[in-house]
Formats: C-alpha cells, structure tokens, sequence
C-alpha cells in the first residue's frame, strides 16, 4: 500500500469514527429526550383538559391521507435498513423506521397488545397481523425494518402496487456479527431500566418477541434477564430462510434486492425517481454502524444517569442551602478550616506535654 492510499485509509477511518460517535450520541441521546418531551407534553395536555395518553405522533403530516402503503424494507435488521429508511425520507417516502416505532403511540401500543405481550403473556411465538390502516393514519407510505418486515405477505395482498425492497448483508456471517453486538447492546439498558419507565418495558417485550422470532426459539419470551446469547446456527438459518422466501414469492418487477453500498443509482431507478439525489451530489445517508449502535445504547443509558444525578444534587443543594444557610462548597471550606485547626492544636498540645515531661 503506498503512502498515499495508507494516508487515505486512515483519513477514511477517522472521518466514519466521528461520524459514529456523533451519530451514536446525538441519537442515543435523542431517545430519553423525546421520552422526556413527551411526558412533558402528555402532562401539559392532561393539565389543559386535552387528550393525554395514546395519542398519534404524526412525524409525516400531510395534507391528503396516503392512500396505502408504496415501500416496504422487508430485509433483516443489521442490513442497513435506517441509511435506507433517511434516503426514502429524502426521496419523497415518509417511512417508519423500528428505531422510532416508539414515537408513535397508537401503532406501538398496537403492536405491544396484541403481538409482543401477547406472545409473551400466552409463552408462545404469536404472529398475528398489524392494523396497517394506523400506518397509514399517521402519514407513511413506507416501512423499513423488523417487524414489519415480516409481513410482506399481508402487504402484498392489501397494496399490490407496493414495492418492496430487501436488504442485505456481503454474506450471512456479516449479518450475523453485527445484529449479535446490536443485540447485546440493547439488552442491557433494557435489563437495567425496563421497570422504571413503561415505555422501555414495552421496548423489552418487543425485544423478547423478536429475537424469538430471530432465533425460532420462545425462550426468549419469559426467560429472566440476562437473556441467552443469540443461537449463531439458528439466526443465520432463520435471516436465510426470510430473503430467500422472498425472492421466491414476490415478483422481480416488485422486488430490489440491495445493499446500501450501491447507493442512490439502483433506488431511484427501482421506484422511478426522476432527479436523484446522486445528480445533485448529495451522498446516500450513512448511519448506525455497529459502533454507532454501542455508543446509542451507551449514551442512552449514561444520559439520563448524569442527568438525575445532576437533578438529585441540584435539588440537595437547594435544601442544604435552606438548612444551613451556606453552599455545599462554603459548608466544606469551613469544616476543613476547622479540622486543619483541630490538628494544629492537637500537634502544639502534643508537644507541649512532651516537652514537659523531659524536664
């Protein structure tokens, strides 16, 4: 390798290192915000009389209800689904992503009843079939990721003019090694935080759900944390089984097989785009490398963490101040005045006695 192309390389390394710890920051970050923002919210309309539980967070709004759904990811996990999910965004396809499934009440609480607690409550897999009409309600034409991958057969069958696209890895054992970090961790906050905030709890059963789904295994569902390491043989069987299922049933004229590294060219000829982003020189979105995933999951836990801490002293300091009548900082100067004062006395009154004693 010439000095040129080394340069180049390490150049490349650190440029996608920064672009993973911002990205892992601001997003990991940006969950217990919006959980915040929205107790606040829920709170305010709760206080004004209004409606404060279960309401729709419409991400998209339009002005005219989408008439069905136009684009599906019906790729695995880990397969670059949310860089996928940004570019539809950019080309006109409002698109729900997993990793903002939360945000929107009517459809994750849909969700939760009557698949994931429902698998879990009953200690068996349940598919079931999602309301795709609340989809639709809150302004998406389009999906990407688990679990509405899954579906392709109820979508194909309620919008045959939808298109679908599957993601995919260079090869299986890829897939594998970075949906096995993701899971790990995002097991953790879940393990340490589930019982405090509800909507984690429903993010955990969802989890449950899914890598019982992932691995063809229930154990998952009801099994206490920690949860057992993903099963290698029967995840890759499973992530075979599911693209291979697909090329089989949907139509090549409704179907791009892709991976994200092709960029804009074969995504907007797929879906008839006519002025492509590449046109324009605008790069295809690069997001939630499996580096950027540990920092999210990471600041997602520490945040909120620091964040009390902060709020639990701010508030002790207020109430010493009250006690006292002086700051933390001005109560500690003085007790160290006093024991340095203490010790000096102590050593002079040492001394003293000492010297008395020779005489």
């Amino acid at each position: 390798m010439t000095m040129t192309a080394q340069r180049t390389s390490q150049n490349d390394f650190w440029s996608d290192f920064a672009s993973d710890v911002y990205s892992g920051i601001t997003v990991g970050l940006g969950h217990p915000t919006w959980f915040v923002v929205n107790m606040l919210s829920k709170g305010w309309r709760l206080a004004l009389g209004g409606e404060g539980r279960d309401a729709v967070v419409d991400n998209h709004p339009t002005n005219s209800k989408p008439k069905g759904l136009q684009v599906v990811g019906v790729g695995y996990g880990r397969t670059g689904t949310y860089s996928l999910a940004l570019a539809l965004d950019a080309l006109g396809f409002p698109t729900l992503h997993t990793q903002h499934l939360y945000e929107n009440d009517a459809i994750f609480n849909h969700l939760v009843k009557d698949i994931f607690h429902n698998s879990i409550a009953h200690d068996e897999i349940i598919m079931g079939t999602p309301n795709f009409d609340l989809l639709i309600d809150a302004g998406f034409t389009g999906t990407m990721d688990l679990p509405f991958a899954l579906y392709y057969t109820q979508i194909r069958e309620l919008y045959p003019d939808c298109k679908f696209i599957l993601t995919v890895r260079e090869n299986s054992e890829v897939w594998f090694k970075s949906w096995n970090v993701m899971t790990s961790s995002i097991t953790q906050p879940a393990m340490y935080t589930s019982f405090l905030f509800s909507h984690v709890k429903k993010l955990e059963w969802y989890m449950r759900w899914l890598f019982s789904v992932v691995n063809q295994d229930k154990i998952y569902l009801t099994h206490p944390f920690p949860l057992p390491p993903q099963d290698k043989q029967k995840s890759i069987a499973s992530y075979e089984k599911h693209n291979q299922h697909i090329r089989n049933t949907i139509p090549s004229t409704h179907l791009l097989e892709y991976n994200v590294r092709d960029g804009w060219g074969p995504l907007c000829r797929f879906l008839e785009v006519e002025n492509c982003p590449s046109d324009q020189g605008i790069p295809f979105p690069k997001t939630n490398s499996s580096r950027a995933v540990q920092i999210q999951s990471f600041s997602a836990f520490l945040g909120p963490l620091i964040l009390s801490v902060f709020v639990v002293f701010t508030f002790f300091m207020i109430a010493f101040r009250k006690v006292t009548g002086m700051s933390v900082l001005g109560w500690c100067s003085l007790q160290k005045r006093r024991f340095l004062r203490f010790v000096s006395n102590l050593l002079r009154g040492g001394t003293g006695m000492q010297v008395k004693k020779s005489y």
